[in-house]
């Protein structure tokens, strides 16, 4: 495997010296964001498919540190009732696609988006419960009109450029757990997978090596993030893990991102590594940093330190001693 980081954690730094202390901090890899939540201080999709010379160049200035991409990311909501940010997240998509079939980057992440409850909604709904009964409705409604036909759509764009797509599982968006990615790929194809990210998982009370376990069974795991969560029992008492209190309350939140290490010890990120290698997956571990107790550098080098000690990162050998 391949340690990396999803860049937009440096995203006031220029973009060679961003690359630079990438480098000199150990990593293999960039994540790199190209518009709508993550920003795109670092690439801009239409400048770069417009110039193939600074397209040259971008890639140039990577590889030339031994890096590679990682993935292109657009965290958006394509399907928004919001229709002026529903354009956007589809064209920096589209975008984003094309630029990583010119680059050669083989994913594309983002989020799947969230609709709203029926057509001519203002704002997007999230049901996360069966009853009362109109919230089911609301969900299959969602499903079947917006979700699924998006991403058929989006799906057949992405393989006919040669990309795959990586879905964050997150709360707030209608694909965040295991099962609700698998409904989508069943509905959409292969080309669909998941950027797992273990800190939603524990958030929503889901196991991360569990998850990998179901996601990995069906190859559907296209990416990595690595980030942290730390729940307190006593504020989830109070509060209930769907906690609606910002982040910055971080005295009384129920749970709160960390960097890697800081929620969850070496052993169980020993575990989680060790379970996407029994699945298959040896591509790039992301490094996404949200920690509000720790600086930028601080959380950053924090989480290089514990992943380098349990990331494996030569190739399987045979077992030399079972003769």
């Amino acid at each position: 495997m391949k340690l990396g980081v999803f860049t937009v954690l440096f995203s006031k730094m220029k973009f060679t010296d961003m690359l630079d202390y990438v480098k000199e901090s150990g990593l293999d890899a960039v994540e790199i964001g190209t518009g709508c939540y993550p920003g795109n201080a670092h690439c801009n999709p239409k400048e770069l498919l417009e110039d193939e010379s600074k397209r040259k160049q971008f890639k140039k200035e990577i590889e030339d540190r031994g890096l590679i991409i990682s993935a292109l990311s657009c965290h958006g909501n394509p399907i928004s009732p919001d229709t002026a940010f529903a354009k956007e997240s589809h064209e920096v998509l589209k975008d984003t696609i094309r630029l990583a079939q010119k680059l050669e980057v083989p994913v594309v992440n983002g989020f799947s988006g969230t609709p709203g409850a029926h057509e001519g909604a203002k704002t997007p709904t999230w049901p996360v419960a069966p009853w009362p009964p109109e919230h089911r409705k609301i969900l299959e409604w969602q499903w079947e009109n917006k979700v699924i036909p998006y991403w058929k759509e989006m799906g057949a764009f992405a393989e006919k450029h040669g990309v795959k797509i990586g879905l964050e599982l997150h709360g707030g968006f209608s694909v965040h757990s295991p099962a609700t990615l698998l409904r989508l790929r069943e509905a959409v194809g292969e080309v669909i997978g998941a950027n797992l990210d273990p800190s939603h998982m524990w958030w929503q009370g889901i196991d991360p090596v569990a998850a990998i376990k179901i996601l990995g069974r069906e190859n559907a795991i296209h990416h990595f993030h690595a980030k942290d969560t730390a729940i307190d029992p006593e504020h989830v008492n109070m509060y209930g893990l769907t906690d609606m209190q910002p982040f910055e309350n971080l005295a009384t939140r129920a749970w709160q991102f960390r960097t890697v290490g800081f929620g969850h010890g070496l052993k169980e990120w020993a575990d989680i590594l060790s379970a996407l290698r029994l699945v298959g997956y040896d591509y790039v571990v992301s490094i996404e940093h949200e920690d509000a107790l720790l600086s930028i550098e601080e959380g950053f080098q924090k989480a290089v330190n514990h992943l380098q000690q349990v990331l494996p990162r030569e190739k399987l050998t045979e077992i030399w001693w079972g003769d």
